[in-house]
């Protein structure tokens, strides 16, 4: 019987074999195949001598410092350190000078008291830190040199560290690119997130196909990249009773209930090539009261650590499943918690000013990532009036001038909701404060639209029903200063649909777009090396520049224009390490997942969020239908047919009974067609399991097309789009999100576009409900596809039924209106690629127009038209 795929080391290379041999009487040098002389790993002495030999003092205090770590802070001696606790040693020296530049940068934020903004995301997609550390800050040869010294691989090394499990897909990682780009240009922007004890989940992938969640211990080892600050907690209420002044202030004292302490870790956020260095604090629930010693020796040992329990599943899991009550309310009581510590931070921090509260905004701004952090707005209310006695007219001023709003989502079962008896339960006080916000805000649509009860019911915060919800986009909206979209298309779509009343009530200026961004520096410096030296090289410019000013890439176009012999050899170079890319993937997959790839073949990668509206199942069902197609050809004419391998990644949330069903589907056709003795050689797939950074910046550098095919109008923006082409990977996709920007940007002759337009999706899916169609009419093509599903071809096909008729019945995602032109662009791919150096030339250029999609352009935008922040140069002295 098949195992369960196990997924531990997912992301990491094979271990390499090592070059040095361990003796009983200890260790010796060797040369390597260079003849250069290298120490293993070995006792004390065998160390230092090693640090003496070290060329220059920087090599020499390198060694010192990953020595004394591994006697003091690990406690452990040379000859029994192993790669973990040499990867610990090495995180915690670069910790150091990370410490010392951060120590820095907020001693001068203090002392000249800039304005500073705040990132509020529940999620932050980390990544992995040494190397983006190394880079940063300009040490990755010494570091490398000496650990080479030392007997150990840096390679080997890097492989040591776990994904920081604290996101799940792009609202994570553009918060992730967002702080990077700060730190880089300078500005002061400090985040704010939780502490997941378990991130997401582990995921396995069944016999069945099936997908499994397991916890994700990555806390389990030392993690030497986090602060734990014990002297910064604040107390966070839950439940308890709320009762107002009677005075009309607006005031309450809320009181009882359960408290729960928040503790601080913070996580510096290196600025590349800069000493910037800026901050992520995270914050961990733990218990106030804590053990009840008087329960636990009458024996009621439950009862003894129930609050313990209790405050510690806060922080446990990023997005508990909400199909159960006990999960609605720990997502509620997550967001609480998460904003009220945040909030009081940051106004302790506003107090240590000694400036008088009403020019807290000249001091702060604070960004709402999605709607998430969208409690943070009464909470701040609450602050001003129960705690500092500020005038409600007053306190609502300085809480609309602080905040700002980012939208990621127009799709109307994706905007946030509350119940209103679970938001009375939990937080009295705040339901209080946001029926005053609405009762006030209200008569002021009143008064400028008098009569329109529909209006009204419209927009008002709360949305009738049983039961009645609090809807908290709604809230995000009237209590920012600024909302936004995150692509173009989107911006424009949030304007005049799910915001059209608002922007008619409170006028178009207020509501504006930031195209979202990718840091170029994880994204291709450190992901794909090898073109990054490339690039170097060619445009003659140090990348610290144009790793910060993307734009310069555009240098690289000149090599795309004739066949004079340096641009053959430029061209000739970059297809080089295209190839490499795929031989690096193709180790990958054969050492984690045991198959044998063809690295001669076209590369065709969708790595996302698994969710229909993102159509993982369209390409699965073009995958069966290209399988379909080369079974019924003869052997001669499969010879003729471009060789292509697909792969996905991608993770479903632990209720989306749909979205499992496709990942299924997806390892189940994977199996068959790997096995097809007629076909294998022509079309190859594999699921890659536990999707996460360190994947992608495997498989992003080595695809030759992307695909980014959401039903129009229904992504907002995608950031893995501008990943992959930023690598030199050509964009298959549906005119929707970013997408758009990013063919204006590179030429539409460089992307292959297909479907529907925005415009014509609300009457295809009116269509679908009263006029539908038969699929056998509407595609007989894809109406094949779904009946060798069904017919067990694949598995058993009743398993797949539930799957099969939200395409056949319904089909809000319009898979059978964009079928058909969805495999005409394939062709149209498979056309282009027989042309090799024309594909080639089409890589360079997408690489070359890919400068607007820097977070570093997104960041600025934020910071000159919403926050007014500026960079604040850190001085060497």
């Amino acid at each position: 019987m098949t195992s369960i795929i196990d997924t531990t080391r997912i992301g990491q290379p094979a271990p390499r074999p090592r070059k040095h041999i361990r003796t009983l009487t200890g260790y010796f040098p060797e040369k390597d195949e260079t003849g250069k002389e290298r120490w293993p790993r070995g006792d004390e002495a065998t160390w230092r001598a090693a640090m003496r030999e070290a060329d220059g003092g920087d090599e020499a205090s390198i060694a010192r410092s990953i020595i004394g770590h591994v006697q003091t802070s690990l406690a452990r001696e040379a000859y029994n350190i192993d790669d973990l606790g040499a990867y610990q040693a090495a995180a915690l020296a670069v910790r150091d000078d990370m410490i010392l530049n951060w120590n820095k940068t907020q001693v001068h934020y203090n002392k000249t008291q800039v304005k500073r903004a705040y990132y509020f995301s529940l999620e932050f997609l980390m990544g992995r830190t040494l190397d983006n550390a190394l880079l940063a800050l300009g040490a990755k040869k010494p570091y490398t040199n000496t650990l080479d010294r030392l007997g150990f691989n840096m390679e080997d090394l890097l492989d040591q560290e776990r994904d920081a499990a604290l996101g799940n897909g792009g609202l994570g990682r553009l918060a992730a690119c967002y702080l990077d780009s700060s730190a880089a240009q300078e500005l002061p922007v400090w985040g704010y997130g939780l502490r997941y004890k378990y991130g997401i989940f582990k995921q396995l992938i069944a016999p069945d196909g099936q997908q499994l969640e397991a916890p994700d211990p990555w806390l389990d080892n030392q993690n030497p990249w986090e602060l734990v600050r014990l002297d910064v907690t604040y107390e966070v209420r839950f439940y308890g009773t709320s009762k107002r002044a009677t005075d009309g202030s607006g005031r309450a004292v809320w009181s009882g209930g359960q408290e729960v302490l928040a503790v601080a870790y913070d996580v510096m956020i290196p600025g590349y090539a800069t000493r910037t260095t800026n901050n992520l604090r995270l914050w961990e629930s733990k218990p106030k009261s804590g053990f009840d010693l008087q329960s636990f020796n009458a024996g009621d040992y439950e009862h003894a650590v129930e609050s313990s329990n209790s405050a510690a599943a806060i922080t446990s899991v990023l997005y508990p499943n909400d199909h159960t009550t006990f999960g609605k309310e720990l997502r509620l009581k997550q967001q609480y918690f998460w904003t009220a510590a945040s909030l009081a931070d940051i106004v302790r921090r506003f107090k240590n000013l000694d400036k008088p509260l009403s020019e807290f905004p000249q001091y702060v701004s604070i960004q709402l990532n999605d709607t998430h952090p969208t409690l943070a707005i009464p909470e701040l209310m609450r602050i001003l009036l129960d705690e500092e006695d500020v005038p409600w007219a007053a306190a609502w001023k300085i809480v609309t001038n602080t905040f700002f709003y980012t939208n990621h989502t127009v799709l109307p079962e994706a905007l946030e909701k509350w119940a209103v008896p679970l938001m009375e339960q939990i937080l009295p006080r705040h339901l209080q404060i946001i029926y005053d916000i609405n009762l006030l805000f209200l008569q002021s649509v009143e008064k400028k639209f008098p009569g329109d009860r529909d209006r009204l019911a419209r927009m008002s915060l709360i949305e009738e029903g049983f039961p009645k919800q609090v809807r908290m986009a709604f809230l995000a909206c009237i209590g920012s200063h600024k909302v936004n979209g995150v692509a173009e298309l989107h911006s424009e779509l949030v304007k005049t649909t799910i915001l059209k009343d608002f922007v008619e009530f409170e006028g178009i200026s207020k509501f504006s777009n930031v195209t979202n961004g990718i840091t170029p520096r994880r994204w291709l410096d450190q992901c794909n090396p090898a073109l990054s030296a490339l690039i170097t090289k060619t445009l003659g410019i140090d990348k610290k520049i144009w790793l910060k000013n993307l734009d310069r890439l555009e240098g690289l176009l000149e090599y795309t224009e004739d066949n004079a012999a340096r641009n053959k050899a430029f061209r000739a170079r970059w297809a080089e390490i295209k190839q490499a890319n795929k031989e690096r993937l193709a180790h990958y997959v054969q050492i984690h997942l045991g198959l044998t790839i063809n690295t001669n073949a076209m590369f065709d990668v969708q790595i996302k969020r698994l969710h229909e509206y993102k159509r993982q199942s369209l390409n699965i069902c073009g995958v069966i239908h290209r399988y379909l197609t080369l079974k019924g050809m003869t052997p001669a004419q499969r010879k003729k047919v471009n060789p292509r391998v697909v792969f996905f990644g991608a993770k479903a949330a632990p209720g989306y009974y749909i979205a499992k069903l496709i990942i299924r589907l997806i390892v189940n056709v994977a199996r068959v067609l790997n096995a097809d003795p007629d076909t294998k050689d022509y079309l190859s797939m594999y699921f890659i399991p536990d999707y996460s950074v360190s994947i992608a910046e495997i498989l992003i550098p080595a695809s030759d097309i992307s695909q980014h095919i959401s039903t129009a109008g229904t992504e907002a923006s995608g950031t893995s789009n501008m990943k992959f082409c930023l690598n030199g990977g050509l964009l298959v996709g549906t005119v929707d999100g970013a997408n758009i920007e990013i063919a204006e940007a590179v030429g539409e002759s460089n992307v292959f576009f297909f479907g529907h337009l925005t415009p014509a999706v609300e009457d295809l899916r009116y269509q679908h409900t009263y006029h539908p169609i038969p699929v056998e009419q509407k595609s007989p093509a894809l109406a094949r596809v779904l009946d060798e599903v069904s017919s067990g071809r694949f598995g058993d096909g009743w398993v797949y039924e539930p799957f099969l008729n939200t395409i056949r019945e319904g089909d809000y995602y319009l898979i059978t209106d964009d079928f058909d032109s969805y495999l005409a662009a394939l062709d149209m791919v498979d056309e282009a690629y027989l042309d090799k150096d024309e594909w080639v030339k089409k890589s360079i250029r997408t690489t070359a127009k890919m400068g607007k999609f820097s977070s570093d352009r997104a960041l600025t935008e934020y910071a000159e038209s919403f926050w007014n922040v500026e960079p604040v140069p850190i001085p060497k002295n």
